[in-house]
């Protein structure tokens, strides 16, 4: 009689948790589903803001700016920050791990040259991570979340921007998870600051001009006003911020991903283990059942003899 009752305890335990994973699988694809939408949408207008950079930039010949690295300098960063994109919560197979990884190398790469990292993370489990690993966290960024707005980006853009163009910072870098697809999520550093002087944009970005070089669009002239200088001043800090938060966004559509697959399989393997657990209370119980029968027929063959 006990062994059936943990099983039907277990059996209920495994139920229980089966409600919460599926209800998490919903809510996970929801979020998916909005945030795709939102990557989708973003995607148009970041390319378009770094092809008017490319234009402008094109136009100015030596591009001189604060954010934009010069192709003549050697890189010589020695104070390096680096914002490590991470989850709140659990259940999202190797999501965490693979950036964590990433991130953990880089800074172990950087700080075997000499290099100062100041590290930045979003999420409850990259803070957790790097405090097992004694790492000293400059800032937390737990506003961004799994539903990032670019209110919130642009504040953190604007510090990393404050740093840099004041000289405490040497260079920025992203460690986030790319979307390729609801199956695949990869671990990508991107180069925030300084920009690239060739194109204007953030150095890691994966923006093209909007014309093929060697077609007709070299050819097109264009007339500024105000001057390009201006216009680049209000553009190149906008570009950082779009790119930030594009990478919010993706990093967010790749958790919810990763969630909804792992919430989904959480959920198979649940079921299973309640087959399993009913089929293995039924023999219990026939056992149960075969061995009262025995005594009852037992105790009348004991009865008939006397």
């Amino acid at each position: 009689m006990a062994q059936r009752r943990a099983i039907l305890n277990r059996k209920k335990a495994v139920q229980n948790i089966r409600r919460i994973t599926r209800a998490m699988a919903m809510i996970a694809s929801v979020k998916l589903q909005k945030l795709r939408k939102r990557m989708l949408a973003a995607e148009p207008y970041a390319q378009k803001l770094r092809e008017m950079v490319e234009v402008l930039a094109a136009n100015i010949g030596d591009l001189q700016h604060p954010l934009v690295r010069q192709s003549t300098v050697e890189d010589s960063a020695r104070r390096i920050a680096l914002l490590v994109i991470t989850s709140n919560r659990g259940l999202v197979g190797a999501y965490n791990s693979n950036v964590l990884r990433m991130a953990s190398d880089f800074i172990r790469e950087r700080e075997a040259e000499d290099q100062a990292v100041e590290l930045y993370v979003t999420g409850k489990k990259g803070v957790s991570y790097f405090t097992v690993h004694k790492r000293p966290i400059a800032q937390r960024y737990d506003q961004l979340g799994d539903m990032p707005t670019f209110a919130d980006v642009e504040k953190a853009a604007a510090f990393f921007i404050d740093r840099f163009t004041s000289g405490q910072l040497d260079s920025v870098y992203v460690a986030y998870t790319s979307f390729v697809s609801a199956g695949v999520h990869r671990p990508e550093l991107l180069t925030l600051l300084p920009m690239a002087a060739s194109t204007g944009a953030a150095a890691g970005t994966s923006g093209q001009p909007s014309t093929p070089p060697g077609e007709t669009g070299g050819a097109v002239m264009y007339d500024f006003s105000p001057d390009p200088n201006i216009l680049l001043g209000e553009l190149l800090p906008l570009t950082v911020k779009t790119c930030l938060f594009e990478c919010s966004v993706i990093a967010a559509t790749s958790e919810n991903a990763a969630r909804k697959i792992a919430t989904m399989r959480a959920t198979a393997n649940a079921d299973q283990i309640c087959k399993a657990l009913t089929l293995q209370y039924n023999r219990a119980r026939q056992d149960h059942i075969t061995s009262e029968l025995m005594d009852i027929v037992g105790a009348t063959e004991a009865t008939r003899k006397q």
